[in-house]
């Protein structure tokens, strides 16, 4: 096995957990999230997304939440910006850094933003140059990167295709996205297999939901490959609201631990990451989907109980 010896993690929370809520949650419970996510040493926190608000309602007054975060040094705040009309909203706001976001699946491009694959590329591509001319580093989201909701099963050279396409066009990390959560380790291990071939390793990330339970199974697999960058969600909200039925991300209390366990750094505080995901939770009322967090919380109650 040739492990990294340090993670980057990537918190979705904020903006793909998010999306999926159905109700909007308000601004300022959403920086106070971000902000105590910062704290715990993640070095990049997702905080919203320029899109319209007629298709992501959740996403809107993403532009006062990225006003209102008090930045903390070494975390970026990245947001989606999916056409030139959000690109701008998000730097007049003074997002500095952004992501684009395609598919490896034609029918899901097609219902997801309404175009092609080769379409959305190319509408991409004016977001990534303006970026390019104004220093600010563009990430690239690939979905359904092990199966589609519509087509099934996806060919790991399509994938490639488009995470390439996206490289190329000067993304300078890819993020592989289980959208659905049906992937399982050796089909992961394929798929990055052949996106490595045309994209390096040190510039893909693994951004797998647990619908099967089977995202640290995954993580495991493509950590094997070399991947050294994991996007994941506090508390494991999420979905997707262009796949029913998708369970949340992995949850970031469980990819933490995990490593934690297997001698790999992070540099982020478990314990400070578990009470942010309470933290949202409690504004959610529900309790987390991370076992983790639930073990966590479970220990903390017997222990209250026994120095009472």
């Amino acid at each position: 096995m040739a492990l990294p010896q340090h993670v980057k993690i990537v918190e979705v929370g904020p903006r793909d957990g998010l999306q999926n809520e159905p109700e909007a949650v308000p601004a300022e419970v959403k920086i106070e999230l971000i902000e105590r996510l910062a704290a715990a040493g993640l070095p990049a926190v997702e905080a919203g997304a320029f899109v319209s608000p007629k298709w992501v309602p959740q996403m809107a007054g993403s532009d006062g939440v990225v006003r209102g975060i008090r930045r903390r040094a070494g975390t970026s705040y990245p947001v989606l910006t999916p056409n030139m009309k959000g690109f701008e909203a998000a730097m007049e706001a003074g997002a500095e850094e952004v992501a684009v976001f395609g598919a490896a699946s034609e029918s899901f491009s097609r219902r997801n933003i309404n175009c092609s694959i080769a379409e959305s590329l190319e509408r991409f591509r004016p977001v990534v140059e303006a970026a390019r001319e104004r220093g600010v580093p563009v990430r690239g989201y690939v979905s359904c990167v092990l199966g589609c909701p519509y087509e099934g099963a996806i060919d790991p050279d399509a994938v490639a295709g488009v995470a390439a396409s996206l490289f190329e066009m000067g993304c300078y990390e890819i993020s592989l996205g289980d959208t659905i959560g049906v992937g399982t380790p050796l089909k992961a291990r394929a798929m990055v297999q052949a996106v490595a071939a045309r994209v390096p390793l040190a510039s893909l990330a693994a951004h797998f939901h647990d619908t099967y339970g089977q995202a640290l199974a995954n993580l495991f697999a493509v950590l094997e490959q070399g991947v050294a960058t994991i996007d994941s969600a506090v508390a494991g909200l999420g979905g997707c609201p262009y796949a029913p039925g998708a369970a949340g991300n992995v949850a970031t209390e469980d990819v933490l631990y995990m490593l934690d366990g297997m001698g790999i750094g992070t540099g982020v505080d478990l314990e400070a990451v578990s009470g942010a995901g309470r933290y949202i939770c409690d504004a959610l009322g529900r309790a987390p989907v991370s076992k983790v967090a639930q073990a966590l919380q479970a220990s903390a109650e017997r222990k209250a109980r026994t120095a009472g």
